[in-house]
């Protein structure tokens, strides 16, 4: 399985926001619960326009949301 180095809080936000289905933060940002799971999973990084989306659906900046992780 492929990773992406961009981890993300995805699934700590939706649940600090009353348990937010995948399904319902697809349907906010436009696109399918598929790809609300790969990018939890960490196996897609998102478009920058995505990232915004994201953000924006939970009320925050891209970098509550995503965090480049360093290689060593």
């Amino acid at each position: 399985m492929t990773t992406t180095p961009i981890a993300n809080q995805i699934r700590r936000l939706r649940f600090e926001r009353g348990e937010m289905t995948q399904e319902i933060l697809a349907n906010a940002c436009g696109v399918t619960r598929q790809t609300i799971i790969a990018l939890e999973a960490g196996r897609y990084g998102p478009s920058l326009e995505l990232a915004f989306k994201i953000a924006r659906a939970f009320g925050v900046g891209v970098e509550d949301v995503f965090q480049w992780k360093e290689s060593a």
